[in-house]
């Protein structure tokens, strides 16, 4: 016969299984979205990595590392969210040899006037876009074509608030998007807009002050609006 703190230790366990599963499906959209655009823009090969794959391993490692059972759904939301997207940026990085590898700070001044600022003025927001979010050793490739769903193009649209896009000029618009914006950059884009995540939440998956999250996204909004132009 079952003890209670058997019992009740498998109705944590139990509790904690539906929590995980809960969560699981709110990191598709961004996984999937992630993949594709590693994959469009040369990172990745094609059709080599799924989400279901690269969210299993990080489920994997959830429960492999100890994490508290009795931890509230969101904290097991974003534990999970930083598991895959580190998962993704050690995935990425690895997978480098696929581009014409180059040395970051060969690359940093290229990956830093696509956003068009003058980032000298801002020491804080400069040391984040050069140290923290910018770590790569890859080369995107900026004359790949890259199409989105119109769900997508709404979303990011919406972010933006600029949801009176013509539809001649969104294809145009998406298809450099995401060519000329740094990866590591886009990530924290993704994370709010396919992510669903606030920017408290992306602060603490990427380990930096909220206030600087803010301030990346609204750079990242005026440079797209410049864009349109």
């Amino acid at each position: 016969m079952s003890t209670f703190k058997e019992l009740s230790s498998k109705s944590a366990k139990t509790a904690f299984d539906k929590k995980v599963l809960s969560v699981v499906q709110h990191l598709h959209p961004y996984v999937k979205h992630r993949i594709y655009i590693a994959e469009t823009t040369g990172i990745i090969p094609k059709n080599m990595y799924s989400s279901n794959g690269i969210i299993d391993e990080c489920v994997i490692e959830l429960y492999s590392k100890g994490f508290n059972i009795e931890a509230e759904k969101n904290e097991v939301k974003l534990e999970l969210f930083k598991l895959v997207d580190n998962y993704m940026n050690v995935l990425f990085k690895k997978e480098a040899y696929h581009k014409n590898t180059i040395s970051t700070d060969t690359i940093l001044q290229d990956e830093m006037s696509k956003l068009g600022e003058d980032y000298t003025i801002d020491a804080d927001l400069d040391l984040v876009l050069n140290t923290e979010l910018n770590d790569i050793s890859y080369h995107q490739d900026h004359n790949n074509h890259l199409y989105l769903y119109e769900d997508k193009e709404t979303s990011i649209l919406k972010a933006f608030e600029l949801e009176d896009l013509s539809p001649s000029q969104s294809p145009k618009v998406f298809g450099r998007f995401y060519n000329w914006l740094p990866i590591n950059i886009s990530n924290i884009v993704d994370l709010y807009i396919f992510g669903k995540l606030d920017f408290d939440a992306i602060a603490k998956i990427k380990n930096i002050e909220t206030s600087r999250v803010e301030l990346i996204f609204e750079k990242v909004k005026k440079s797209f609006r410049r864009h349109l132009e």
